[in-house]
């Protein structure tokens, strides 16, 4: 079964649609947008189970230049 989430993520002044494009480009991203709000870019991701998926963020999201903040939201399905 693959698990899916949403990562929000902030980022510095001005750098939302360079990160936004650096992170499309990461395998198991499915979309990411950068949107306004309190968050500067949307991200849809899969993995293959939680423990990918916590690597993902970790070693491939959060490493990008830019990004000063993210927060993970699961998929929950009823």
């Amino acid at each position: 079964m693959v698990v899916q989430a949403y990562i929000l993520i902030q980022t510095d002044v001005g750098k939302a649609a360079e990160v936004a494009i650096a992170i499309a480009k990461v395998k198991g991203v499915t979309l990411a947008e950068d949107v306004t709000g309190p968050y500067d870019v949307i991200v849809r991701a899969e993995a293959r189970n939680v423990d990918e998926l916590g690597k993902l963020v970790v070693s491939k999201v959060q490493n990008l230049d830019g990004i000063t903040r993210t927060l993970t939201c699961p998929v929950v399905h009823i």
